[in-house]
């Protein structure tokens, strides 16, 4: 998956959406779930990432998804881990694009707006990871993430750290402060899900 350069465009930079957690709270896996007109959350992610950048990923366990092309979007990693680690899903990432940075989206925030990723990565030049935050929490998987980490990541996972806070600190980071909080709403229960799909009826600059 070697489609990138070092002087992206904004519309070319590479975005991945992270699948492969639990979704304990959830009691069934989020990713797929109904979202809008689309028969998943997933699929409503894609659609409304690949209007404005022209190389979306999904980052995953396994290939769970009909509408995708496996050879050429979907980054699998390992499926024999035991730890639901976004760190190793990281790791596979950076490995297989071999791109400079790559912008970083779960699939359960579906109201990130585009300008936000857009400003995310504009800012993003002088610094290993770039993140955003709003006044509630810092948002760790929600930004820009450079090529230069690998190593570091390898090493961490060498001694079974886990945490991406910790890459952070570990690492020449900065984070965007951001006020709208419902942007960065979280699906993570049946009712924030629930609220979700009542903040789609209104909620149109996401897409």
């Amino acid at each position: 998956m070697k489609r990138n350069n070092p002087s992206l465009s904004f519309h070319d930079f590479p975005i991945v959406i992270l699948c492969g957690g639990k979704s304990s709270r959830m009691g069934e896996d989020k990713t797929l779930l109904p979202f809008g007109e689309y028969d998943s959350l997933i699929h409503f992610q894609f659609e409304r990432l690949s209007v404005s950048f022209s190389n979306v990923y999904v980052s995953s366990k396994k290939h769970t998804f009909d509408f995708l092309d496996k050879n050429s979007s979907v980054i699998l990693y390992d499926n024999e881990q035991t730890v639901h680690s976004p760190l190793i899903a990281l790791q596979s990432i950076l490995k297989q694009l071999d791109a400079p940075k790559v912008c970083i989206l779960t699939v359960d925030t579906p109201f990130v707006r585009i300008n936000t990723l857009k400003l995310l990565i504009e800012k993003s030049d002088d610094y290993e990871i770039t993140i955003a935050s709003t006044l509630e929490r810092t948002h760790h998987l929600c930004g820009v993430f450079s090529q230069s980490l690998l190593e570091k990541i390898e090493h961490m996972l060498e001694q079974d750290i886990h945490k991406i806070g910790y890459l952070i600190k570990q690492s020449h980071s900065q984070i965007l402060k951001f006020e709208n909080e419902e942007e960065f709403l979280n699906l993570n229960t049946k009712d924030e899900y629930s609220k979700a799909l009542q903040q789609l009826k209104t909620y149109q600059n996401c897409l």
